[in-house]
């Protein structure tokens, strides 16, 4: 009698458990799909390197993850994509973004990223079911459309805006020399990993691109052409070397790269270079997107990566020697 009641408690103890833990898998995975990874694995490596940023960084990302991940489950979302992360990252980046752009110590700010983090994820639904129609992946659009507009109403409301929100900044005027020195070049090489979530600091991109690599070493290596060329295209075209230093100009063609070269289309020597113009291309449209909505009080977030991978996505049919991923 005993050994069957203790059995009975256990049952259900374990299957509580087991889809506790589950749970934590697909958040952590949903970290990782930030950068196309569905890695449980770089998903802590992932939380690593935000919460050395900052312990409000990391519980931002860990906390908005969750709640977008608890969203889509509850609202019925596909159980594959809830499995694999993918309902899971335009949360982290929303969360995070409002704890970067509105300060994470605010009351205010905790209310608008748990909020803001269960929104992206309708609009994720959304965003899936009109870009399925072409046959094109969402991306961090979801992210964008939510973010932006919290950064651009956040200034109308009082209790929400701070003067002391953080170190984001307005895009400014291209002004300052444009020579880069070597400490430039291996800053901005990390950095541009490490502002794919906001963060400027070179060790933290690293740490990124860790767990880039622990996951998959030709994703790591796509990461690094990326950031090779978004460094390259700025100087050429002329950006200040202390954007260029900062990540500023290069974190969208880390993702450009990474998305046209292994994700969505077939890793080959076609869409290698496909992705090499993409990555450039996302590069010199970042200060055309910063000046459009700089009156505004929005950002660039990550909506080079966006519009420049849904464009090549969509034109690469037309390309025979450019395949899709299949399945």
């Amino acid at each position: 009698m005993h050994a069957s009641g203790t059995a009975a408690v256990n049952g259900p103890f374990r299957t509580g458990y087991r889809r506790l833990v589950g749970f934590g898998i697909e958040v952590l995975r949903g970290q990782a799909q930030v950068d196309f990874l569905p890695s449980a694995l770089t998903g802590v490596v992932f939380s690593v390197a935000l919460f050395a940023a900052g312990w409000e960084f990391g519980l931002y990302g860990l906390t908005g993850t969750a709640v977008g991940t608890a969203t889509a489950r509850l609202l019925g979302a596909d159980r594959d994509r809830i499995t694999a992360g993918l309902e899971g990252f335009n949360s982290c980046l929303v969360a995070v973004g409002c704890a970067v752009f509105l300060g994470p110590h605010h009351p205010s700010t905790a209310v608008l990223a748990l909020t803001g983090s269960a929104v992206v994820t309708i609009l994720t639904g959304a965003a899936a079911r009109i870009l399925a129609t072409w046959d094109l992946p969402t991306f961090t659009l979801p992210f964008c459309l939510t973010a932006s507009a919290m950064t651009i109403a956040a200034p109308g409301f009082q209790r929400v805006w701070h003067q002391d929100a953080g170190p984001a900044t307005l895009s400014r005027p291209a002004a300052g020399p444009t020579a880069l020195t070597v400490t430039d070049l291996w800053h901005a090489f990390f950095a541009n990993i490490g502002q794919i979530f906001f963060m400027p600091q070179w060790y933290v991109g690293l740490i990124f691109l860790l767990g880039i690599f622990l996951a998959c070493r030709r994703a790591g290596v796509l990461a690094c052409v990326g950031s090779a060329v978004g460094i390259l295209t700025a100087w050429a075209l002329g950006a200040p070397a202390e954007q260029v230093a900062e990540g500023t100009m290069g974190y969208n063609a880390v993702l450009a790269a990474m998305a046209l070269c292994g994700v969505f289309l077939v890793a080959d020597v076609w869409s290698l270079a496909y992705a090499v113009i993409g990555a450039a291309a996302a590069t010199a449209l970042s200060p055309a997107l910063a000046a459009l909505f700089a009156p505004s009080g929005g950002h660039t977030f990550t909506w080079p990566f966006v519009l420049v991978s849904l464009a090549f996505l969509a034109a690469a049919p037309a390309f025979p020697r450019l395949r899709r991923v299949t399945g």
